[in-house]
């Protein structure tokens, strides 16, 4: 039996690349499916669900939930038994409040993670502000400290008059003559206080 020539393999050019699937390093590519999925906007659906826990709080819902339910056991209690769709045992009320259950944990889940993330932002946020609000206040704290300092050594009205007055007696006792405009000076200020001694 004659043997069949085989062809010489073609060797692979750098410039190439494997075929998809070769290489245990890469994911395998799968096709591309005719089905799109669904997108939905989170925030869209998050803001239904806190309006649909919203709702299921409160006293609205409550009444119209025991209103239903009663109209129900009423139907498929006092009605004809031809009419009664769910009788007793009422399976498939149950199997209602079942999947209403279901599906309202969910959303109801949904809407609390919202809140807590919402109160993060707010906690962090009032952090920040508290912070600012210290570091305001230690700034203030300390311009307010270094103004009484700075006044400690301020001299005042009252302190350069009473060094004058040491000073022109001092100047009195040495013989030393003082001027009349001086001493008038001095008898305006004893005059001018004079009134309010006496109103005290």
């Amino acid at each position: 039996m004659a043997e069949q020539p085989t062809s010489p393999r073609r060797p692979r050019r750098r410039s190439e690349r494997p075929r998809t699937g070769e290489r245990l390093d890469q994911p395998l590519v799968r096709g591309r499916r005719r089905l799109r999925r669904p997108r939905m906007d989170p925030d869209a659906f998050g803001k239904f669900a806190e309006g649909f826990a919203r709702f299921m709080g409160t006293a609205r819902f409550l009444a119209y939930m025991s209103l239903f339910v009663l109209l129900w056991l009423l139907w498929n209690t006092l009605a004809p038994s031809g009419a009664r769709f769910d009788p007793y045992a009422f399976i498939f009320l149950t199997l209602m409040l079942s999947l209403q259950a279901s599906y309202a944990a969910p959303l109801i889940l949904l809407a609390q993670n919202r809140q807590a993330d919402r109160d993060k932002v707010t906690i962090e946020q009032d952090r920040t502000r508290d912070e600012r609000a210290l570091a305001e206040t230690e700034f203030l704290t300390r311009e307010v400290a270094s103004l009484r300092i700075a006044m400690r050594d301020t001299a005042t009205r009252d302190f350069v008059r009473s060094e004058l007055r040491n000073l022109l007696e001092e100047m009195t006792d040495r013989g030393i003559r003082v001027s009349g405009g001086s001493e008038q000076g001095r008898e305006r200020e004893d005059a001018a206080r004079e009134p309010n001694h006496e109103g005290t």
